[in-house]
């Protein structure tokens, strides 16, 4: 076996592996769970509010420039 054909044979495993991965991601029993995830930024569960106790920081070290 040369190295020409352990090259090939490589190339061939990482081909059929990534039309596996290709076939699962756009497999009909997937989509509903990754439409699902691709809706997780858009919820807004909460809405975002400033805390009570929130104190404004202070960037001691910035300097106004004029």
């Amino acid at each position: 076996m040369t190295t020409g054909d352990l090259q090939s044979i490589l190339t061939l495993i990482a081909f059929v592996t990534f039309v596996g991965i290709v076939g699962w991601a756009w497999s009909a029993r997937r989509r509903d769970a990754f439409g699902e995830a691709a809706r997780i930024p858009l919820d807004d569960d909460a809405p975002c509010r400033p805390s009570a106790q929130a104190k404004p920081t202070v960037d001691s070290g910035s300097r106004e420039v004029r």
